[in-house]
């Protein structure tokens, strides 16, 4: 049997063997002296036998519950941060042999996390040359699309090719800007600086920056929430999320249409919601919606690019959030963001 190739269990045998023996022994000579007290002899005997044998387990397995203890120690030691950590396993047995498969994942895992860290420190350098690059070709399209604006104020088709080319250098740094974002979330090269600040003043940013078009296309972006709410984020990023959900409300309704933003503190989360009532998403959609460049056979806009919903999960995530989402066609959608309070954690 190959279990009795583990030295361990044959010292445990071993000792339990010598042990039978011994009392055995004992017993019998006491039974061939004292034949009238046989007996008590042979009962007082086995007890003994009998605690003395489970005296030598609790000992065998008191040790192999201190290696396990010992095994627990290193691998909590080795998720908390220390990738030093190595066993020693230089003795026979089963738990040895564990420990063995263990030093090979911490090895193999700290190759992945080796080359995971090249791979960031690649992808953070080539981040910081395309977005080195890119801003000096489209700045320079946009001064040119100035000049082409002037020059056209006599020409209505010209004027009208030139708006067009308005929008789509618009679409194209949003696209970059979108990308770099993301991006820089994925190689987790972005540092939040965080601190504690007020939900109604960041909302109030958010809705200050959407001010004019909602005026312009007649609708409402209305706020409600207690002004003595806190929540500890990194408020640029934070107003980023929130602006991305209104601005694709404000995308997906008619004229006349409102969105609601609302804040609340719950037992242990502050809970931020954009609810619209617009358009609504499709059933179909709701599973796809956080995927990057997802366009629904659905969908009637057009000019959408398929990044601002992956850029509010990937921000909400960072600070150890959650999003959900609730909709229905031709009523409207919303949009749950939810914050653990570190104090109640």
């Amino acid at each position: 049997m190959k279990i009795l190739e583990n030295q361990k269990i044959q010292e445990l045998f071993l000792r339990i063997g010598v042990c039978m023996a011994i009392f055995t022994l004992l017993s019998t000579v006491l039974i061939g002296i004292y034949r009238e007290q046989a007996i008590i002899f042979a009962l007082a005997g086995y007890s003994i036998m009998g605690l003395a044998v489970v005296w030598i387990c609790y000992g065998y397995f008191k040790e192999q519950n201190r290696m396990l203890e010992y095994a627990v120690e290193q691998i909590t030691e080795y998720l908390s941060g220390d990738h030093t950590v190595h066993m020693e396993c230089d003795e026979e047995g089963e738990i040895y042999r564990l420990f063995h498969e263990i030093n090979s994942l911490v090895d193999i895992l700290n190759a992945h996390l080796k080359r995971e860290e090249s791979t960031k420190n690649f992808l953070k350098n080539t981040i910081f040359d395309i977005s080195h690059q890119l801003k000096t070709p489209l700045a320079a399209l946009n001064i040119y699309h100035g000049i082409l604006e002037e020059e056209a104020e006599k020409s209505p088709t010209i004027q009208e090719f030139v708006h067009l080319s308005e929008q789509e250098l618009d679409r194209i740094e949003t696209l970059v800007q979108n990308l770099l974002k993301i991006t820089k979330f994925d190689a987790g090269t972005m540092v939040l600086d965080q601190t504690e600040e007020y939900v109604q003043d960041m909302m109030e940013s958010m809705k200050k920056s959407f001010a004019v078009r909602a005026r312009q296309e007649e609708k409402q972006i209305c706020l409600s929430g207690d002004a003595r709410i806190t929540l500890v984020c990194d408020r640029l990023w934070l107003v980023e999320a929130v602006s991305n959900l209104v601005k694709n409300a404000l995308d997906h309704m008619q004229a006349g249409g409102s969105v609601w933003v609302e804040w609340k503190e719950l037992s242990s989360v502050v809970q931020i919601s954009v609810q619209d009532n617009g358009s609504g998403i499709h059933p179909e959609d709701l599973y796809h919606i956080f995927k990057r460049f997802y366009r629904s056979r659905f969908s009637q806009d057009l000019q959408g690019i398929g990044l601002g919903l992956p850029l509010v999960k990937s921000i909400v995530e960072a600070h150890h959030g959650t999003v959900q989402v609730d909709s229905a066609l031709g009523v409207g959608t919303t949009f749950t963001l939810n914050f653990l309070i570190p104090t109640k954690l």
